[in-house]
């Protein structure tokens, strides 16, 4: 097939929609489609043909907007058999919405009240009124990376099944592999915080769990691009200044991942979160909120037979390949995963059980059900 994939931003490491965007050009373009990406901003290292769409860079509202209208004119000059766009643009065959539903996103992050002020924004409107359009329109097919998404635009748009089908995020299987596990300096488990904008992901949350749970040795490393300071003063006034490490953005993240005792994400709304498959790749646990579409992958539905024998207390249910908790603000039940796991025979279990996780969503795997999902467009 001839495809277009549409991205605002097309460069590895940007960000989880440019990894995964990326990712599946390339995925496809090695199963033999010709594929042209067309994009407002590239990595000239790229190995698929793209084509940079010229746009204001300035004023959000404008941008996105004028994004979407030149990448409708290239789609039409180029007459790709297939559309699959990454960004909120209006013409496509398929839509990803690798954000979830945004409407969502402000009641989840701001509450019913700051979701009602945000929404007045021209950034805000522009992205509502684009994503209502979307699920509006019938002739588009819906990619959701979770169940969870999927149910929020069912119950929200009322975008029926036939149009949704949900593929989660590929993983890279060889970068993020137990086998990369190195001894790290520290006494303790170490628990991983990975996440670009600290407040969303729950690095609070994170810093008061590690406080509440009763492993004094413990430390919390923090990687990512944010504002540290306020986190440095709220460790400071809990009194583990001393116990949680702020690492910044860093290139070695499969080091990092593989050697640490388990990943621990507080998300208060991620549609799937992609650090959860990486770490489940590099075989540790995962301990995030229920916020998180990726937590399907994490723990399955327990029958009632599994929740009738769990051992564990509160929110933490039977555990696949780490713990859900369901309220991101629930300190005490992340505190309560965090002890579960200060047993090393439960961390090497679960932690064996996420790679096997992991392996089923390799990016050959996500370009196959992407094939069957191409298949039922009918241009």
């Amino acid at each position: 097939m001839k495809i277009a994939l549409v991205v605002e931003r097309f460069r590895p490491a940007a960000g989880g929609v440019e990894n995964v965007a990326w990712s599946v050009a390339h995925g496809l373009a090695a199963s033999g489609d010709e594929v042209v990406v067309l994009a407002r901003e590239a990595d000239p290292a790229s190995a698929v043909p793209t084509e940079r769409l010229r746009v204001p860079r300035g004023w959000q509202p404008l941008r996105v907007l004028s994004f979407s209208y030149a990448a409708a004119r290239a789609s039409e000059r180029l007459r790709p058999d297939l559309v699959h766009s990454f960004a909120r643009t209006l013409h496509q065959d398929v839509y990803r919405a690798g954000g979830g539903s945004h409407a969502d996103y402000l009641e989840r992050r701001h509450g019913s009240a700051g979701s009602l002020f945000r929404r007045l924004s021209p950034r805000h409107a522009t992205l509502l009124w684009i994503e209502s359009r979307i699920f509006r329109d019938s002739s588009q097919l819906v990619q959701c990376n979770s169940e969870m998404v999927r149910r929020e635009i069912r119950r929200r748009y009322r975008v029926s099944d036939e149009r949704m089908l949900v593929i989660p995020n590929p993983v890279d299987l060889e970068r993020f592999h137990p086998r990369r596990r190195v001894p790290l300096d520290a006494e303790g488990p170490v628990w991983l915080f990975v996440g670009a904008g600290f407040p969303r992901k729950g690095l609070d949350t994170a810093i008061r769990a590690l406080v509440a749970a009763g492993a004094s040795q413990a430390q919390l490393w923090v990687v990512g691009r944010d504002e540290p300071a306020p986190f440095r003063a709220l460790a400071e006034r809990l009194g583990v200044a001393d116990r949680v490490r702020f690492l910044g953005a860093r290139g070695d993240l499969e080091t990092l991942y593989a050697s640490a005792a388990a990943l621990l994400l507080p998300t208060r709304y991620d549609a799937f979160s992609n650090v959860c498959l990486e770490a489940a790749a590099s075989g540790i646990p995962v301990v995030t909120s229920g916020a998180n579409g990726a937590a399907e992958l994490i723990r399955p539905a327990p029958t009632v037979d599994e929740a009738a024998s769990c051992s564990f207390p509160g929110t933490l249910g039977p555990a696949q390949a780490g713990f859900v908790v369901e309220d991101p603000e629930d300190v005490s039940g992340f505190a309560k995963a965090l002890d579960a796991l200060g047993s090393p025979e439960l961390r090497a279990r679960l932690g064996h059980a996420a790679r096997v996780v992991a392996e089923r969503h390799s990016l050959s795997a996500h370009v196959a059900a992407l094939h069957d999902l191409y298949a039922r467009v009918r241009r």
